[in-house]
């Protein structure tokens, strides 16, 4: 199962292109190796097992020589933050922070199409994530408290470029899946999302509720299918805890797609 996720995190695509977000630069690499033999702590949280993937990726590619991963930044014993990834990409000192995401799209969510996208839970928010990273993740290299730890690798901040490896699966409300992106990567749209009264209208479709670390990868039918009455049962337990779960959803003409059961 490492192999599919991980060909799922390299199918994955940037959510944007150039610096049309905030003016953060996207970090572009070409991957060289799609097979993985490497270990990897089933029990990491989501985000630091995409690091791992990352870690892996770059290190096979020739143009780049990582230097440091996961330096945390601390003044008078008190954790300021992390940066994610110093390196070094056709020579040039590079920090790199990695951000793998799911949103979803709410029109009645924010003013804009950056605004509209929320995470299934609607704990968080696209907006929330550039501007802690456009207003904490990023200052952090130039702060005081930085200096002693870049001076260790022969680096001052002012000559390192800061690029953001931000890769998203974006679900659409289902019926309404012609919603043109122009700011954002319209090939991150991997499904759909619908409301829980929205369910009976699946009633002839198989589901599959992968665990989180499988929401990386990429549909298939080689999976345990539940009928309609049994996932429905397992869905109002997640539900219940005000949980939206990722699904696999077979259609009766064999058609596999991504689909969020929302709560809300």
């Amino acid at each position: 199962m490492l192999q599919k996720r991980y060909e799922g995190f390299l199918k994955t695509p940037c959510l944007w292109q150039n610096d049309v977000v905030y003016n953060l630069k996207p970090f572009e690499i070409e991957s060289y190796a799609s097979k993985i033999d490497m270990h990897t702590d089933d029990n990491l949280r989501l985000g630091k097992y995409i690091e791992r993937f990352v870690s892996f990726e770059l290190s096979k590619n020739d143009t780049v020589s990582v230097i440091a991963e996961n330096i945390q930044i601390q003044e008078k014993q008190i954790t300021l933050g992390e940066l994610d990834c110093l390196l070094l990409k056709d020579n040039k000192p590079v920090h790199l922070e990695i951000v793998y995401k799911f949103y979803v799209y709410d029109a009645t969510v924010g003013t804009s199409e950056i605004g509209h996208f929320i995470g299934p839970n609607r704990k968080d928010s696209l907006i929330e994530k550039l501007v802690k990273l456009k207003e904490k993740q990023l200052p952090l290299l130039y702060s005081n408290a930085c200096e002693p730890y870049l001076e260790k690798f022969d680096l001052k901040a002012e000559n390192i470029s800061q690029q953001v490896y931000f890769k998203a699966q974006l679900f659409l409300p289902y019926g309404n899946q012609n919603i043109q992106l122009k700011t954002l990567n319209s090939d991150c749209i991997v499904g759909f999302y619908i409301p829980k009264n929205e369910l009976k209208a699946f009633a002839d479709c198989k589901f599959h509720i992968p665990v989180k670390k499988d929401w990386l990868v990429v549909p298939h039918a080689n999976v345990n299918w539940l009928n309609f009455n049994d996932f429905r049962v397992i869905a109002k337990n997640f539900l219940g805890q005000k949980f939206s779960p990722l699904c696999w959803v077979k259609f009766k003409n064999g058609d596999i797609k991504k689909m969020f059961l929302v709560w809300w």
